[in-house]
């Protein structure tokens, strides 16, 4: 059995052991401490008596038991929590994905610290101190931040090699979008420049930023435009660039009706690049609307396909987006009666013409407008042997992931708006949270959450950092790990 024995060191102080006999042979099992008063060896001597009471191993004893985790609270003292267990996961998501082989691990921490609390650069550096007990310094920042801006390449080779591995990504469809970052300033320059804002800050200066995701909504390029540019020219320029990147040779991309026109019609058959895009019906010619009129059944599911100049046209039918088109269009014209009944008190709307000084309804609008409720259009260049309807529409309707991916970046990882003023530092800022949202992207897909509940739900797994105060040793008690915790992380199939 084990026993206390206290045995006097050649410093003069006592030491306290915990022994036993093993064929009449002393073995010291356990070192607990050395002290000098009577205190300290009394304490250390209670600490040997609930190691020997708590701790018992079956004999034959043959390696020393770990003892520095064992306290008592009333000689401990409490230095707060970290986070290392949300770190150690996020990490090993980072490596999954590929992005550790950039070796550069202040930006990699800068990644996870976008995910778990979006701040600027400098005070991130701040946070992982206190969050985590990881120190990086202000000047390791200064000195490497210039030379990460050469990364964007690499790290998207990275991500498609993942999207392939991981998504069965082949390049046959990509989902692409742009959106409007703004500045908190108002002066402008050649990137930050005033225009269309969808953010609803068209006095301040903005960039545009152009995204691809693969159909799951995963993210595999981003590029970055000035701000006044027409989101329709981006198209073009970034789709080439990704297909040359990568020798692509079929490659059908899906966006929204802005992106369509005569000219990018005929650039995107040029260069072999199919499309799948949605089209404008309001802007139709009449004698097509009448085509489309005449030729579409009104009820679910029913679908044509017409030839145009920008491809085929195909038109479905819903009869959830007749109900929601009628009562849309009954609301503009309810107010453009209000109008024209007391024009002092508004000005033209949707379904209101002038005649002279005379506002009244533009029935011809109204008419139009009816002809085609409950009816969306979709452009493609795709013949019918290769997609059927149902295929083009089915794709364009998972442009919705896209939205998705934007939503996130905004939101969750807080993309916009942007505080710096220089070039350099903004694409290192988009750079930085491109690959935050590739990380937060693969974790909502894998553990069907979001990425914001995955966040809050690994934060509540912490590690109590306490000083033993016997041993004057930071020990660590973590939180236990609970059944949902325990789901999500194995859905990620992380390595061990």
């Amino acid at each position: 059995m084990l026993r206390i024995r206290t045995v006097t060191t050649a410093s003069g102080a006592k030491a306290v052991q915990v022994i036993y006999y093993y064929k009449r042979k002393r073995v010291v099992y356990k070192h607990i401490g050395s002290g000098r008063s009577e205190a300290e060896v009394e304490s250390l001597m209670l600490v040997a008596q609930d190691f020997i009471d708590n701790y018992t191993p079956s004999l034959p004893f043959k390696e020393e038991t770990k003892f520095d985790n064992l306290i008592f609270l009333d000689r401990a003292q409490f230095l707060g929590v970290h986070y290392t267990f949300l770190y150690e996961v996020l990490s090993k998501v980072v490596n999954k994905v590929g992005l550790s082989y950039i070796k550069k691990p202040l930006l990699l921490d800068l990644v996870i610290m976008r995910i778990l609390e979006p701040a600027s650069k400098l005070r991130s550096i701040e946070l992982m101190d206190t969050y985590f007990g990881i120190r990086h310094r202000r000047q390791s920042f200064y000195k490497s931040a210039r030379d990460w801006l050469e990364l964007k390449q690499d790290v998207e080779q990275i991500v498609v090699a993942f999207a392939k591995s991981s998504y069965a990504f082949n390049f046959e469809l990509l989902f692409y979008d742009v959106t409007t970052l703004y500045f908190e300033t108002f002066e402008e320059d050649e990137l930050r420049e005033n225009g269309f804002s969808k953010d609803n800050k068209s006095q301040q200066p903005q960039i545009l930023v152009a995204l691809m995701v693969t159909k799951e909504g995963f993210p595999v390029s981003y590029e970055v435009f000035s701000g006044s540019t027409f989101e329709g020219h981006t198209i073009l320029p970034v789709v080439q660039k990704f297909i040359r990147k990568h020798g692509v040779a079929n490659f059908t991309i899906v966006a929204d009706a802005a992106m369509i026109s005569s000219v990018n019609v005929q650039a995107l058959v040029e260069s072999n690049i199919n499309y799948i895009v949605g089209a404008r019906l309001g802007n139709l010619s009449s004698p097509l609307i009448e085509q489309i009129d005449r030729s579409l059944k009104r009820e679910d599911g029913h679908s044509i396909r017409i030839k145009t100049d920008n491809g085929y046209l195909i038109c479905s039918y819903s009869a959830v987006r007749y109900k929601k088109d009628k009562y849309e269009m009954e609301k503009q014209i309810q107010k453009a009666e209000t109008i024209i009944q007391t024009p002092s008190k508004g000005k033209k709307t949707k379904f209101t013409k002038s005649r002279g000084e005379v506002l009244e309804l533009n029935r011809t609008l109204i008419q139009k407008t009816k002809k085609l409720l409950g009816i969306k259009g979709y452009y493609t260049n795709l013949e019918e042997s290769v997609a059927d309807n149902n295929t083009i529409i089915g794709h364009y309707h998972e442009l919705y992931r896209i939205e998705q991916a934007f939503r996130i970046s905004k939101s969750d990882l807080q993309t916009r708006p942007i505080f710096h003023y220089k070039e350099e530092p903004i694409n290192l800022h988009l750079l930085v949270c491109f690959m935050s949202l590739v990380v937060s992207k693969h974790i909502e897909l894998s553990t069907e959450v979001s990425i914001k509940k995955f966040v809050t739900e690994l934060k509540k797994i912490t590690d109590a950092r306490m000083v033993n105060g016997i041993t004057g040793k930071e020990i660590r008690i973590r939180a236990k790990i609970t059944p949902l915790i325990e789901k999500l992380v194995q859905n990620l199939k992380l390595p061990h």
